[in-house]
C-alpha cells in the first residue's frame, strides 16, 4: 500500500508540476495566448502517457480522485483505499505546484486570481470529466494496453475543445488554485469545478456500465 500511495502522490505531483511549469514557461516565452495554451497542452498530454505507462503497474495510475471514486463504485477499490488514494493525490498535487514554483523562482504558494466560473465553465468541466472516465473505462474494456495513449491524447484534445481547458481532476484543481500563473484557478472557483467534475464522472460511469455490460455468458 505504501508503494501504491507513493506512486499516486508522485504521479499526481509530476502531472501538476508539468501543468504549472509548462504554463509558466509558455507565459515567459510568448505573449500569444493561443501559443501559450499549446505550450501548456503538449507537455501535459505527453507526461500523462509517460506517468501512466511507468506507474500504472504499481497503483493503477489514477492520479485523480474522480477516477479512484469510479473504481471504488465498481468495487475494484476499497473505500479505505479511496480515502488514502485521494489524500495522496491531493498532497502530491500541492507538492507538484510548489516544485514548479521553486523551479521558476516564485513564492512557494501564490493563490490564483485567475477567474474561472460560470455555467459554460462548469458544463465544460462536466463534459471533460465525463469523457475522461468514459475513455478509461472503454479503453480497459477494449484496449487496456493503450490506456496511457488514450488518456494522454484525450486530455490533449480536451484542452482545446472545452472552455475550461479540461482540468477534469479535483486534485489538480486544488493544486492549481495555489498558483497565480497561466494555469491557475481562483480558489473561490475551485468548488464549482470539482462538483462539475464529480457529476461528469458519475454520468460516465453509469453510461459505461450500460455500454460495456457483458453479454450473457461473457466473462467480465
Amino acid at each position: 500500500m505504501m508503494r501504491r500511495l507513493t506512486a499516486e502522490a508522485l504521479g499526481t505531483g509530476l502531472l501538476v508540476a508539468t501543468v504549472v511549469g509548462s504554463g509558466i514557461m509558455a507565459e515567459r516565452l510568448t505573449d500569444d495566448v493561443a501559443l501559450a495554451l499549446l505550450g501548456n497542452t503538449l507537455p501535459t498530454g505527453a507526461i500523462l502517457v509517460v506517468l501512466i505507462t511507468v506507474l500504472g503497474p504499481l497503483s493503477g495510475a489514477h492520479f485523480n480522485p474522480i477516477v479512484s471514486l469510479v473504481f471504488a463504485l465498481k468495487r475494484e477499490l476499497g473505500w479505505r483505499e479511496l480515502g488514502l488514494y485521494s489524500a495522496a493525490q491531493i498532497g502530491g498535487g500541492i507538492a507538484g505546484a510548489i516544485v514548479a514554483h521553486m523551479m521558476f523562482g516564485l513564492d512557494l504558494v501564490t493563490p490564483s486570481e485567475n477567474v474561472r466560473t460560470g455555467m459554460a465553465q462548469w458544463f465544460s468541466e462536466g463534459v471533460s470529466s465525463f469523457g475522461l472516465v468514459l475513455v478509461i473505462l472503454g479503453g480497459l474494456r477494449s484496449r487496456p494496453d493503450s490506456i496511457p495513449w488514450l488518456v494522454g491524447l484525450y486530455i490533449t484534445a480536451a484542452y482545446w475543445f472545452t472552455a475550461s481547458t479540461s482540468f477534469a481532476n479535483p486534485a489538480v484543481t486544488i493544486a492549481r488554485a495555489l498558483t497565480n500563473t497561466f494555469s491557475g484557478i481562483r480558489p473561490l472557483d475551485a468548488p464549482g469545478f470539482i462538483l462539475a467534475q464529480l457529476a461528469g464522472g458519475l454520468v460516465a460511469l453509469a453510461l459505461a456500465t450500460w455500454l460495456w455490460r457483458p453479454a450473457q455468458g461473457e466473462a467480465k
